[in-house]
């Protein structure tokens, strides 16, 4: 979040410096120079504005840094902050505190083995939060080699949307395609499967989805499969 988007959400509800200032708990002349970016807007700031201004989860500040590969998937519990992010298939955690959707999708797609159910939640991040930060994503994805797991997630995404006559939100989608497209990777890999057999991957050569070998990946996972792809 910066100023601009502060502003933009305030107008949205119609209401005055001095109003959203008093919902917000800072003074009048504070949040003005928020919103001319002449002040930072710190985390626990960010949080509030969220619930009261209404925004999405897509303005949760992102790390500055490039994100560390994770070290184990005991660290984070995805299905929670899938449910926390709004995911039906996890609708019974939402309890969770929210992250940006973005730094959630990139440490997913990092891991090496993942629950099935979450792996297939992954795409559904990408086409419900399409305007997160594509530019931070794709860059991260790049640095850890995961931009194949982000395209197929991505193409996923753009499947389901245009099943759904979406077309806004699957143009938005092909757009970071064509982005991807350009840094995909010649390796094979799995969407965060490794643990697979030998035999398990002979199999997946000969069987995957065409989206799949696009991105040289060992999947069975289609957009078609997904639970949320009519709904």
């Amino acid at each position: 979040m910066d100023g601009n988007l502060l502003k933009e959400a305030r107008l949205e509800k119609n209401w005055t410096q001095e109003q959203a200032a008093l919902a917000l708990d800072v003074t009048q002349a504070y949040l003005s120079m928020m919103e001319k970016g002449h002040r930072p807007l710190s985390e626990r700031f960010v949080r509030k504005a969220l619930k009261v201004l209404n925004l999405p989860a897509t303005a949760l500040p992102l790390r500055s840094e490039e994100v560390a590969m994770p070290v184990s998937s005991h660290k984070h519990d995805f299905s929670a902050e899938l449910g926390a992010l709004g995911y039906p298939g996890f609708s019974y955690l939402r309890g969770r505190r929210r992250r940006n959707p973005a730094e959630v999708l990139l440490e997913a797609l990092n891991e090496p083995n993942l629950d099935a159910r979450v792996a297939e939640g992954l795409p559904w991040l990408a086409m419900t939060y399409v305007d997160m930060d594509w530019d931070w994503l794709v860059r991260n994805a790049k640095v850890h080699d995961r931009q194949n797991r982000l395209g197929f997630a991505v193409s996923l995404a753009s499947e389901v949307s245009e099943g759904r006559k979406e077309s806004e939100r699957a143009g938005k989608l092909r757009s970071c395609l064509e982005v991807l497209e350009r840094s995909r990777l010649a390796r094979e890999d799995t969407f965060c499967h490794d643990s697979m057999t030998q035999a398990e991957r002979a199999w997946l050569r000969e069987h995957r989805s065409p989206a799949a070998a696009h991105w040289n990946l060992l999947t069975d996972m289609k957009g078609e499969h997904v639970a949320y792809a009519f709904e």
